[in-house]
């Protein structure tokens, strides 16, 4: 059994439509941008590009992993290219900055995106200061979740026991290997459906519709007034 939340000494957060509403829209910016990579990059129609790129996200993953393998494209490029967007309609969220200072332990973000995207992204949230560290996908060798092999690197480079961790995700299918390695598993509910597939199964062990009120009920805070949150 995963360890009670209030025990829980690291927490692992995803990052894109987690850690921000999916209301943003501002994984769609990304969404979009893979598109237009595919098009400029295989001399499409962008509709078709679009085509092409689901097709490679479904077989493979991650559109990047896709185009990794069948065209040996560089990740790098592709990484810098999709997180080139507008981060001004993403607002900073303090009550969510009040419940990360106040939940005990460490707090490391694990995303399919890269380094830069985190440390921007957590910036304009003003939640930057919370998190020890950063696992992307070029140190998960760029293999995407939910493969298991990078679960198991990250949780030994930051020396993390999965019996006193948690992971928290927007997409639920990505809970199944934290859950097989003993580690409790957060649910932020989404609304599309690649996000809920696999939410009813044993993995998924709590579930939410807001983070910040969640973790403040974790530490026994219940929601609270922001002023000071920082």
């Amino acid at each position: 059994m995963p360890a009670p939340l209030a025990e829980v000494r690291t927490w692992v957060f995803d990052l894109d439509n987690t850690l921000y509403p999916a209301s943003s829209s501002l994984f769609d910016q990304v969404d979009r941008r893979m598109g237009a990579f595919v098009a400029e990059r295989f001399g499409l129609p962008f509709e078709a590009a679009r085509a092409e790129q689901k097709r490679l996200f479904r077989e493979h993953g991650t559109t990047l992993r896709g185009l990794m393998v069948e065209h040996g494209v560089d990740p790098v490029a592709f990484m810098d290219h999709v997180h080139a967007i507008d981060l001004t309609r993403l607002d900073p969220d303090p009550r969510l900055s009040l419940a990360l200072a106040r939940l005990p332990g460490r707090k490391v973000v694990y995303t399919n995106g890269s380094v830069a995207h985190a440390a921007r992204v957590t910036a304009r949230l003003g939640i930057d200061r919370h998190f020890d560290a950063t696992f992307d996908i070029a140190a998960a060798g760029w293999v995407p979740k939910p493969d298991p092999a990078p679960y198991r690197v990250m949780l030994e480079r930051f020396g993390i026991d999965p019996a006193g961790a948690a992971m928290v995700e927007d997409i639920a299918r990505n809970l199944a290997p934290a859950a097989a390695l003993g580690m409790a598993t957060v649910w932020v509910r989404g609304d599309p459906d690649r996000a809920k597939a696999g939410a009813a199964a044993a993995h998924v062990h709590h579930e939410t519709d807001d983070l910040a009120a969640f973790l403040l009920e974790v530490t026994g805070e219940g929601d609270a007034d922001t002023e000071g949150a920082g």
